[in-house]
């Protein structure tokens, strides 16, 4: 079974960030993962639904795979999927969850030299 869906051309995808609603229900679990949406336009959307589905029902996971900005690959796990029907033709609506950007915190452990000289 095929356990992706690929963008083969046009540029990468825009992501949204999803803050409420019942998207938010999507991130249940141990680890906490952004979520976000995104809009596709795909050339047969229910067939590409339908393989989310089959996937979901075998108790798989289902992945976006696109190019970044600088070319280089990425996937993203889909963990909903819908079809419009657009007047330029299907449009896919996926939502995804993408790793959370890893943040460098700075800790000023510098300071604990001017407590002890305090004491002092």
């Amino acid at each position: 079974m095929d356990d992706k869906i690929t963008i083969i051309e046009g540029p990468p995808p825009m992501f949204e960030t999803i803050q409420d609603g019942w998207a938010l229900g999507l991130n249940e679990g141990p680890y906490v993962h952004d979520l976000a949406i995104t809009r596709l336009r795909a050339f047969n959307g229910p067939a590409l639904v339908e393989r989310c589905h089959k996937a979901w029902h075998n108790q798989s996971s289902m992945f976006l795979e696109y190019r970044n900005d600088l070319g280089l690959e990425e996937k993203a796990t889909i963990l909903a999927a819908r079809t419009l029907e657009t007047d330029d033709g299907h449009m896919l609506v996926l939502w995804i969850r993408r790793e959370p950007e890893e943040i460098e915190a700075e800790l000023g452990f510098d300071d604990d030299d001017d407590l002890d000289n305090d004491l002092d």
